[in-house]
């Protein structure tokens, strides 16, 4: 396998376990499973993470419930524990590798048994993967080896002794063995809904040492009591490789498969019917069709390589193929950080690539907003408005999961009154806006037939009833309102706020006319349940929404009003007056909250959204104004400032923020506290951010639903880049080069596209190849 396609890291470092367990991790979006070693437990925050699974224990904050481990293994070589962080022996080598190309996790351990130059070494070998083909299903091969004879013990089992943030979420924990495979299940607390996990192991190995396995499986003290684990005893022979493989099964009541235990069972032991390698097959097929979709490739700098394909991989793993109902929350499935929660990361920062290479997936994660449009009506009935306020933390429901109070002051360790929940508006925008850009892409008028219309008619509502009308200005604001930039609470008309609703009315009237043509019934029918709030009503509002515009001199767009009598301080003598490594800069009397400092800049995020509504001097001195003004505290704000960067022509200012964002996972250095608060995990919104970066920003690629433009922005070390693309059904493969730009139709295309490339403009038929000199 080329390194191109390898995470790797050598020697142990027991101060890396928690960024190890997000840099390692696999996936298949049915559940992630963390890059923890096979002895490691809940200590080591080891988790299995569910998708759309959640529970809540009392008055705690409700989060994602993480499964038993049913890949828990512990080895003995003489009596001595084979383990990273044990005591008896110690560690001659350590390997750990992650293979994004099949999505396969392993490890490589040699240890030695006692002293001296001749004490005997153990090399352990584990290999692991979520089946991309089994959703519930994950598989691993364990092996053992010993330079000298001896005695091998291995436990081997399901770890019911589940890391959890604000659990235990699982009660009524019960085990059982039956006919060789293991059962461990119980009920989540709040709603009580099955989750069991079953477990068969299987040797692989026929020569003379003895794989006696106990009859029935038992508590292993070494774990918990709510653990089941099985004792394996070989007598091995110096040299000899002993090998065994599990098949860890994990179903919930939410599956739909009936009887949780007896799917979990038969699912397990089917999987070994089948056998490792078997399996291992189909799962990498699966993975050599999601790369065909969606890989790019870059020729020139490996470094960009290896970290933007990561990124791509960590998107893949918690892409919901499978299920509607199921989007992606800020940290993917890597813990339970964040509530397990849908932010807006999810529309503005990883729909982008989806809609470009797997348009199936995209629909999934629009169709989720519109299965929680009653928790989205919910919370604006709450507030007291019409239509669908979007949940800042949205969970199964879509009822809002944000607290009021979300983070806790350092210094005097009160919870501190913030205004995400009830001000960050622009959701309900970024959602509408998501729908109609999925049908802008793929023309499939089926979201908007299916509920899709319907929700965006319910965020423009909302908007309308939030809305002031200024009589003495004959406009219509948005105030009291926080944007992306979360340092700065409760202002008036913020800059990327005004815009996104803007586009919020004009589509949502244009999915009311395709509603009204293709469904009158379903038409009437909203227009007669919101009668207060009429078409009429709305395109007034588009018209006469204020939103702020480049000073006629400096061309700088405020970010919100009186942003500019805020103190200008630079960002290091801001920095400067920190009292505590975690304070948070926003809230109520945060640093950054009286000075023009900002978390994320909402203005150069506008400008990337709406470029064609700004001409390039607007766009270069908004950048040059706001990016020494930006602390970057948000993992989503260095991708932007690459994306405008490239559009202004300027991909030696890009190239430093592309980097920071591809790399944001596998260097581990993130932000990892709010306050006192944890936020580590891994950061699929930045992983996304890092495709637009390179293929929007640097290949310079567009699509407004009819026109494919391309205008690219190199960086220097770049030769070349290729990707491939899904627009309207139709299938391509784009090359851009220093020179120039190649764009080739697949035969199977239905029908053309046009394309402006450069000054010029054609249209690709199928099966046609164009190459356009720049």
């Amino acid at each position: 396998m080329r390194a191109d396609w390898i995470i790797r890291e050598q020697g142990f470092d027991r101060e890396r376990i928690a960024k190890n367990g997000n840099k390692f991790m696999i996936g298949n979006g049915y559940m992630g499973y963390r890059g923890t070693l096979e002895e490691f437990t809940r200590e080591e925050l080891t988790a299995v993470t569910l998708a759309g699974l959640y529970d809540r224990v009392g008055d705690k904050w409700r989060e994602p419930v993480n499964a038993p481990n049913g890949l828990y293994t512990v080895i003995e070589y003489e009596g001595v524990p084979l383990g990273v962080l044990s005591p008896g022996a110690s560690i001659v080598e350590h390997e750990q590798e992650l293979d994004i190309s099949r999505a396969v996790h392993r490890r490589r351990t040699v240890f030695a048994v006692g002293d001296g130059p001749g004490a005997p070494r153990v090399t352990v070998w584990a290999e692991r993967f979520c089946s991309a083909e089994r959703l519930s299903l994950i598989a691993a091969k364990v092996s053992v080896r010993s330079s000298a004879d001896g005695e091998l013990v291995i436990r081997t089992g399901i770890d019911g002794e589940v890391w959890d943030i604000n659990g235990p979420h699982l009660e009524g924990l019960a085990g059982s063995e039956s006919e060789g495979s293991l059962l461990l299940s119980g009920v989540t607390r709040e709603l009580k809904v099955p989750v069991a996990v079953a477990e068969t192991a299987v040797p692989d190995y026929d020569g003379p040492a003895a794989w006696e396995q106990t009859p029935a499986a038992v508590a292993d003290q070494a774990v918990a009591t709510d653990s089941l684990c099985r004792e394996i005893r070989l007598t091995c022979r110096a040299g000899e490789t002993y090998t065994f493989y599990k098949y860890a099964a994990v179903v919930t009541g939410l599956d739909g498969a009936g009887d949780a235990s007896e799917a979990a069972l038969r699912l397990s032991r089917d999987a070994a019917g089948c056998g490792y390698e078997e399996l291992l097959q189909e799962h990498a097929a699966k993975w050599a069709e999601k790369w065909r979709r969606a890989d790019v490739v870059i020729e020139g700098d490996a470094e960009a390589q290896l970290a933007l394909r990561y990124s791509l991989y960590h998107l893949l793993i918690v892409a919901p193929g499978h299920s509607e109902k199921l989007s992606i929350p800020a940290r993917g499935l890597s813990g339970q950080v964040y509530k397990g929660a849908v932010f807006w990361d999810t529309e503005m920062f990883m729909l982008p690539f989806f809609l470009y290479t797997q348009p199936a997936a995209a629909r999934n994660l629009m169709m989720y907003r519109v299965h929680t449009l009653e928790g989205a009506r919910r919370k604006a009935a709450e507030y007291g408005y019409e239509g669908a306020f979007y949940a800042w933390e949205s969970q199964e429901t879509g009822d809002d999961a944000c607290t009021l109070f979300n983070v806790n002051d350092v210094f005097t360790g009160r919870p501190m009154r913030t205004y995400f929940r009830d001000k960050q508006i622009h959701i309900s925008a970024d959602v509408a806006c998501g729908i109609w850009q999925y049908y802008e892409f793929t023309g499939d008028g089926s979201i908007l037939l299916e509920g899709g219309a319907e929700a965006m008619w319910e965020c423009a509502r909302f908007f309308y009833s939030y809305a002031y009308f200024n009589p003495a200005k004959q406009r219509y604001e948005l105030l009291d309102v926080t944007g992306p930039d979360e340092y700065h609470e409760r202002v008036n008309n913020n800059a990327f706020t005004n815009a996104m609703v803007k586009r919020t009315l004009r589509v949502a009237l244009a999915a009311l006319e395709f509603l009204q043509a293709h469904d009158p019934d379903q038409y009437d029918s909203l227009i007669k349940r919101g009668a207060a709030i009429l078409p009429e009503h709305i395109a007034d509002m588009h018209d006469r929404l204020y939103v702020p515009q480049p000073d006629g001199e400096s061309r700088v767009i405020e970010q919100f009003d009186r942003y500019f009598t805020l103190e200008d301080v630079s960002l290091p003598e801001l920095k400067s007056r920190v009292l505590h490594t975690n304070e948070y800069w926003g809230g109520g009397n945060g640093l950054a909250t009286t000075t023009q400092i900002l978390k994320q800049a909402d203005v150069v995020l506008m400008l990337h959204l709406f470029k064609d509504q700004y001409d390039l001097e607007t766009k270069r001195a908004n950048w040059e104004y706001y990016e020494p003004r930006t602390e970057h505290g948000s993992s989503l704000s260095s991708c932007i400032y690459a994306l405008v960067a490239a559009d202004i022509g300027s991909s030696e200012w890009a190239y430093p923020y592309f980097m920071r964002t591809a790399t944001i996972d596998l260097t581990g250095e993130s932000k990892q506290y709010v306050g006192d608060l944890y936020i580590g995990g891994t950061h699929p919104a930045a992983n996304g951010g890092a495709w637009m970066a390179a293929v929007l920003g640097f290949a310079g690629l567009r699509f407004d639903g009819e026109i494919v433009s391309i205008a690219p922005s190199l960086p220097p070390k770049w030769e070349a880049v290729e990707f491939p693309l899904i627009l309207r059904g139709k299938s391509f493969k784009v090359r851009v080069t220093l020179k120039a730009v190649t764009v080739e139709a697949a035969e199977s295309n239905d029908d053309a596209l046009p394309f402006r490339i450069g000054n010029k403009h054609t249209v690709l038929a199928p099966g046609q190849k164009l190459k356009v000199e720049l």
